[in-house]
C-alpha cells in the first residue's frame, strides 16, 4: 500500500509538467538569453570591422542569425551559425552583391573586410537558445571617410575696393568625405565669422553634394567687401572632418592672395643709388630716381625737370624709374615726379619733386714743375689750386706725414732732409669717394755732406798688424756726390739704408804701419764742392805669432851652444873623446 505523501506527489507530477511547457512558450523565457552587443561601431573607410553579437552563459546548443534592416525596416537575412559540440558552424546566405562578400569568422561575429560606405546600416544579430529562449540585438555601424586635399578658387581679377558691396572672393571644395566636412574661411591667420545670410559687409554659401559612391562633398563660397588694407591680406580655408571616437581633423588649403585695384594716395620720389646721405653724387656716375605711388595696379610714371618754372618731360613709363646715364655737374637742378592716376581723389598729392646735386672735382694745379731744384739754405711757397663742389679741402703731405691744410705750402731755410716728394690732397668730406692729389720732387743744390763710420780696434784698445777693417763713408748733396778713397777696392756708391738722399761706399783692407801712419781718406765731391775724412788707427803692435818664433829661435841657439861647451870640456879632461861616457868610474 502507497503512502498518502506519495500519492499526492504522483497526483502532482503531471501538473508540473504542464506548467513548465506553459512557461517555456512564455515570451518572458527570453531574459534567459543575453547578448553581448555594441549599439555603435565605428570605422574609416577601408578598414576592416566585425560586428561581435556573443551570447553570455554557457550554452549547449544554440542557433545564431544576422540580419541587414534596410530603411523600409525589412530585414534581410546574411548568415547564420549553429552551435554544435563546441564548434560554432557558420553560413553565409546573402551578401546583397557586396564586394568582397559577408564573412563569418569562428566566434559568430560578422566580418566586413573593407568598410564601404554602403555598409552604413543596422544589422540584426537573432540567438535561439532552444529551451533557454531567444534574444537578439542592433548594432549600428557608422563609417568614416576623410576627404581629400583642400582646393581653393581664388577670384583672378581685379577687385576694387571702392565698390560698397560684398564682392566674391573664393570657392572651397572639400570632396569625397563621410559625414559631411564643414568649411571655415581665414585671414591673416584670423577665423572670418561670416553669416550665411547675404549682407554688404560679407557672407559664405554652403553646398553639399552626395556623390555616387555614397560620399559627401561640400562646397563653400567667401563673399567679401575688401579695403585697401587687405592688399596684403593671405586668405586661406580650412576643412574640418569627423573621426572615431569623437575626433577631428583638419585639412588647409593653400594660402592666396588678391589683387585689388585701390587709387593713390601718397607718392615717394627719392634718388636710389649712388648717393650720399647729404644728397650729392659724383660726377660721371650713373644715377637712378625712383617713383613709387601707393595706388594699384601700378599707375603711370611721369619724370620730369624743373627749368625756369617750365617742365622738361623726360620720361614716362609703369616702372617708376629714370636712370641718369654719366651724370654732369650741368644736370644739377630739381626734378619731379607725377602719377598719372585719375582713381584718386582731389585732394590727393600725386606729384613730388627733389634736388639733384651733382658734385665734382676737377684736377689740381700747382704754381711749380714737377721737379723744384733750389740751393741749400733757401726758401719758397707752392701753391695748389682746385675747382670743386662742395667745396673740396685741401692738405699737404711728405712721405705720408702731414704737413699742413690749406692751398699753400711754405718751405724756409731748406736742408737736405727738405728734399722728397710733397702731395696736395683734395678731398670733400660729404662725398668720401671722391678725391684728388697731385705732387712735385724738390731738390735741395749743395756741396756734398760726409757722414763716416768710424771702426774701433777689436780688442785691448789698439790695433795689431795685419788687421782686418771695413770701412764705411756715407754722403749727400745735389747733384749726387761721388765717393773716392785713397786706397783701392771702394766699393761702387749706393743708397745708403734710410734713405734721405745718402749713398754710401765701403773699403775693405788689413792694417798696416804704414796706415796707421799716414791714415785712409774718403772724399765725396760734386759741382758745388767737396768734402774729406780721413781714418786713423794710431799705434799698431806687431803680430803675436811673430814674437813667439823669435823667442824659439834664442831658445834653440841657446840649447846648441851649452852642448858645445860640455863637449868641449869632457875632451880636455880625459885626452879622448869617451871620458864622458855613462860607465866611467871615479871623480869627474
Amino acid at each position: 500500500m502507497e503512502p498518502p505523501d506519495a500519492r499526492a506527489g504522483a497526483r502532482r507530477a503531471p501538473r508540473l509538467l504542464v506548467l513548465a511547457l506553459l512557461l517555456g512558450a512564455h515570451p518572458g523565457a527570453q531574459a534567459e538569453v543575453h547578448l553581448a552587443v555594441p549599439s555603435l561601431v565605428e570605422v574609416m573607410k577601408g578598414e576592416p570591422v566585425a560586428l561581435n553579437c556573443t551570447p553570455q552563459g554557457a550554452h549547449d546548443h544554440f542557433v545564431l542569425e544576422w540580419f541587414l534592416t534596410d530603411r523600409s525596416g525589412v530585414r534581410h537575412r546574411l548568415a547564420s551559425a549553429e552551435l554544435q559540440g563546441s564548434e560554432l558552424q557558420g553560413t553565409v546566405h546573402d551578401s546583397r552583391g557586396r564586394s568582397p562578400p559577408y564573412q563569418l569568422d569562428s566566434r559568430g561575429r560578422l566580418v566586413l573586410t573593407e568598410a564601404q560606405v554602403g555598409d552604413e546600416q543596422n544589422y540584426v544579430c537573432v540567438v535561439k537558445a532552444g529551451a533557454a529562449g531567444s534574444a537578439e540585438a542592433t548594432t549600428r555601424l557608422h563609417m568614416f571617410a576623410k576627404p581629400e586635399a583642400t582646393e581653393v578658387s581664388p577670384n583672378k581679377g581685379i577687385l576694387s575696393v571702392v565698390d560698397d558691396f560684398a564682392q566674391e572672393i573664393a570657392t572651397c571644395n572639400s570632396r569625397n568625405g563621410n559625414p559631411a566636412p564643414q568649411i571655415t574661411w581665414y585671414r591673416n591667420g584670423q577665423r572670418l565669422e561670416v553669416p550665411m545670410e547675404v549682407n554688404s559687409a560679407g557672407y559664405m554659401t554652403s553646398r553639399t553634394v552626395r556623390e555616387a559612391s555614397g560620399l559627401q562633398s561640400l562646397t563653400s563660397t567667401l563673399y567679401l567687401r575688401l579695403h585697401k588694407a587687405d592688399r596684403d591680406a593671405s586668405f586661406h580655408c580650412s576643412v574640418r572632418y569627423h573621426l572615431p571616437a569623437g575626433q577631428h581633423g583638419h585639412l588647409d588649403s593653400p594660402a592666396f592672395r588678391l589683387t585689388l585695384h585701390y587709387p593713390t594716395e601718397h607718392v615717394h620720389f627719392w634718388v636710389d643709388s649712388p648717393s650720399t646721405t647729404e644728397g650729392w653724387v659724383r660726377e660721371g656716375d650713373s644715377v637712378q630716381l625712383f617713383c613709387r605711388g601707393d595706388g594699384s595696379p601700378n599707375p603711370e610714371y611721369t619724370f620730369f625737370r624743373l627749368q625756369d618754372k617750365q617742365e622738361d618731360v623726360l620720361k614716362t613709363n609703369l616702372e617708376g624709374n629714370l636712370t641718369l646715364e654719366g651724370v654732369q655737374r650741368g644736370q644739377s637742378g630739381t626734378y619731379g615726379c607725377r602719377v598719372e592716376d585719375y582713381d584718386a581723389a582731389e585732394d590727393a598729392e600725386l606729384s613730388k619733386t627733389l634736388e639733384l646735386r651733382v658734385a665734382y672735382l676737377d684736377p689740381l694745379e700747382l704754381s711749380t714743375r714737377e721737379e723744384l731744384s733750389l740751393p741749400l739754405g733757401n726758401s719758397t711757397a707752392v701753391n695748389c689750386s682746385v675747382q670743386g663742389l662742395p667745396t673740396p679741402a685741401l692738405r699737404w703731405t711728405k712721405d705720408s706725414i702731414p704737413l699742413g691744410n690749406g692751398p699753400t705750402l711754405s718751405l724756409n731755410s731748406i736742408t737736405f732732409d727738405s728734399a722728397g716728394t710733397y702731395i696736395c690732397e683734395a678731398s670733400m668730406p660729404t662725398v668720401p669717394l671722391l678725391s684728388r692729389a697731385q705732387s712735385f720732387k724738390l731738390l735741395v743744390q749743395g756741396p756734398p755732406e760726409l757722414r763716416a763710420e768710424e771702426t774701433q780696434p777689436r780688442s785691448e784698445g789698439s790695433w795689431r798688424e795685419g788687421d782686418e777693417v771695413r770701412l764705411v763713408c756715407s754722403a749727400r748733396g745735389y747733384p749726387e756726390p761721388k765717393l773716392s778713397w785713397s786706397q783701392l777696392g771702394g766699393s761702387p756708391a749706393e743708397p745708403a739704408p734710410g734713405g734721405q738722399g745718402w749713398v754710401s761706399s765701403s773699403l775693405t783692407l788689413k792694417v798696416t804701419s804704414a796706415l796707421s801712419r799716414d791714415g785712409v781718406s774718403c772724399e765725396a765731391s760734386n759741382p758745388h764742392g767737396n768734402a774729406l775724412h780721413v781714418f786713423h788707427f794710431g799705434s799698431v803692435a806687431p803680430q803675436t805669432s811673430q814674437a813667439g818664433v823669435a823667442v824659439m829661435a834664442v831658445a834653440v841657439s841657446v840649447g846648441l851652444l851649452l852642448l858645445v861647451v860640455a863637449a868641449f870640456y869632457c875632451m880636455r879632461r880625459k885626452g879622448r873623446p869617451g871620458c864622458c861616457r855613462q860607465g866611467e868610474k871615479g871623480a869627474p
